[in-house]
């Protein structure tokens, strides 16, 4: 294999970074170019809905990396241009101001952007959290708010939540779902989490899907639900998934489904790979395609990708791994927790909020989740590592 002269990344956030730096660490001596539609040097997302958000971070404090590594990087980073399409043929992406980088080799790190309502543009006071400008006006409407609605009870929503708590609001999660990340977690941790937020104030309307907004003058006034109910809000917060942005690439001939479709190795096409939230890639021990949304997944990612650019990676196969921290709740989550898998719990005690879940599927090992146990739960990933040994096709 010949290792390319220049890397072309397109996405300035972790997954691009961590590519760049990933090369560096590989001692690739290439020419790096990183491509980023916002104008931020890049940071980290987690505290967007924690730290910065609640104020006990400064924005600036979010920064992945300082200037001065930055420079060391011997990367030039073109920041603020939004790319708008790949000739996969040339390896040339055109930007909206119409500017063309070409590389040897490609590497799509877009993320994913987040979904919206119909009708949330039409009022002020509705807001998405996904990039630091987000939470900074986020926060700014929320100092001035009584009454927050958010919309969506997964991760971001119930981080969001208890984080406006923190900020003397009053706040009500409303979504389709059962309890906060009943989807992510299952009944029993969800329902854990459902009495977390009610304890700490939070008012929940789940079950029931939302129809719409209502606003007065411009401004948001409620959250209309299936039925006709309407929740009075000041601030809407509406975080309810997020969709991988591969627009820029529908007419380049990459396969797009939930994502760029990439092989084991996170290659899309010849010298063009994908990483972070917008890869799908096949998991060889899973024997599926997998899109994972998490932090912990973009670090490894991009070390893999930057491993196959030099010419000595294998197969990208992880054991995904997120995290949340919920008022005093921080829970940590080791590979995969299927609906309708049985859970037992292994350590600790559940009435105490401190324990570690085993979950399982078909009898096999899928899932470790710690609730305020990271430690024990970590320790017990290799029986993950040991199931998808066994659930591998190639077996």
């Amino acid at each position: 294999m010949t290792v390319p002269d220049n890397v072309l990344v397109i996405g300035a956030s972790a997954a691009g970074l961590t590519t760049a730096e990933a090369l560096r660490r590989k001692n690739y001596a290439g020419e790096i170019t990183v491509l980023g539609d916002e104008v931020h040097p890049p940071y980290d997302r987690p505290p967007l809905s924690k730290q910065v958000l609640s104020g006990a971070w400064d924005p600036e404090r979010a920064a992945l990396r300082t200037d001065e590594l930055l420079a060391g990087l011997d990367a030039t980073f073109v920041l603020g241009e939004t790319a708008v399409s790949l000739d996969v043929s040339t390896k040339t992406v055109r930007t909206a101001s119409g500017r063309e980088l070409s590389a040897d080799a490609l590497v799509i790190a877009t993320g994913v952007r987040a979904r919206s309502l119909a009708d949330q543009t039409d009022y002020s006071g509705v807001h998405v959290l996904r990039t630091m400008d987000d939470s900074i006006r986020l926060r700014r409407d929320l100092l001035a708010a009584t009454r927050l609605v958010v919309v969506g009870e997964g991760v971001l929503g119930s981080e969001i939540a208890a984080t406006a708590r923190s900020l003397g609001l009053d706040v009500t999660i409303a979504g389709p779902q059962s309890a906060p990340m009943a989807a992510q977690v299952g009944p029993l941790v969800s329902g854990l989490l459902r009495d977390l937020h009610t304890e700490n104030g939070v008012h929940l309307r789940l079950g029931t899907g939302v129809v719409g907004l209502t606003g007065h003058d411009g401004r948001v006034s409620g959250v209309e639900l299936e039925g006709g109910e309407v929740l009075p809000a000041d601030v809407v917060v509406v975080a309810i998934g997020a969709i991988p942005c591969t627009q820029w690439l529908v007419d380049s001939g990459l396969q797009l489904d939930n994502g760029v479709v990439c092989d084991s190795h996170c290659r899309a096409a010849d010298d063009i790979y994908a990483v972070g939230d917008v890869a799908r890639w096949y998991h060889e021990h899973v024997g599926a395609l997998l899109r994972l949304e998490n932090r912990t997944n973009v670090t490894e990612q991009a070390a893999a990708v930057a491993s196959v650019i030099v010419g000595d990676g294998g197969p990208y196969a992880p054991i995904p791994y997120f995290w949340t921290d919920q008022y005093d709740a921080k829970l940590q989550v080791h590979g995969l927790l299927p609906a309708g898998a049985a859970v037992d719990i292994v350590e600790g005690d559940v009435a105490a909020r401190r324990f570690v879940a085993r979950f399982r599927s078909n009898g096999v090992v899928t899932g470790i989740l710690g609730w305020n146990m990271p430690k024990q739960s970590r320790m017990r990933r290799q029986e993950i590592v040991d199931a998808l040994t066994d659930l591998s096709p190639s077996r």
